[in-house]
């Protein structure tokens, strides 16, 4: 069972990560209305980069990411363990949160397997809106376990640096459709891209290696090196 301190801070960092996802939905119902009015709900054709400024784009997508981490330091001092677990924490539950409020006042997504735009820098994320949610439940879950948890987790080498690579696997396959389409068109072409294809084997070997890394992690144990610095400095080495 979680400390009442435990679950004072999921309680906090729940609310807040369910107030910026709506922030964030009603932010693209607007820019759906703003660059298709007829059509809200189409996406693609990508008309809406003759249109959108990179700079603001980068800005908003920055801004979101700064939000986050402020939080998860605000809420989370013990180590770097637990302090990443409420980034992603916040992190995912927002995301998840995103789809959820888009459905609620928007009516999207339509299908499970439907087509969203992800991020926009440094190049186009795309992919079915079901793969960064399920991204979003998997972090959701594992930081709400090290952060209700009251023993001691490190996050070892070996299974940040599986999870990493999971992490790099998946961000190739959510790049991969518009960056093969640009090499064999041209930037100037993506105003007319429609996907067709989404690499599913690189997405489910990213997703496992990032479930088994975050997992994993759950049963490292600290060293007794770092037990008796934690005892002797108040502060472990994590």
């Amino acid at each position: 069972m979680p400390s009442k301190t435990a679950a004072a801070t999921l309680t906090l960092l729940s609310l807040y990560a369910v107030a910026m996802a709506q922030l964030e939905a009603v932010v693209v119902i607007y820019m759906r209305q703003l660059y298709y009015p007829e059509q809200p709900l189409e996406l693609f054709p990508l008309e809406f980069l003759t249109r959108y400024d990179p700079m603001v784009e980068l800005s908003r997508e920055v801004s979101t990411i700064v939000m986050i981490i402020a939080v998860a330091l605000l809420a989370e001092r013990q180590n770097l363990t637990r302090r990443f677990a409420a980034f992603v924490y916040v992190f995912g539950l927002w995301d998840v949160c995103y789809y959820a409020w888009l459905k609620i006042l928007f009516g999207w997504p339509r299908t499970w397997l439907e087509w969203d735009v992800l991020f926009l820098i440094p190049v186009i994320w795309l992919g079915p809106w079901i793969c960064p949610a399920a991204i979003g439940l998997l972090f959701c879950v594992w930081g709400a376990l090290v952060l209700g948890s009251n023993r001691r987790i490190i996050f070892s080498g070996r299974h940040v640096a599986l999870f990493v690579v999971g992490a790099c696997v998946g961000l190739v396959a959510f790049m991969q459709p518009a960056a093969s389409f640009v090499m064999r068109a041209g930037r100037e072409a993506l105003v007319g891209y429609v996907p067709d294809h989404f690499s599913w084997p690189l997405y489910i070997l990213g997703y496992c290696m990032m479930t088994l890394g975050l997992l994993g992690s759950l049963r490292d144990r600290p060293c007794e090196t770092t037990i008796q610095v934690q005892a002797g400095n108040g502060e472990g080495l994590n």
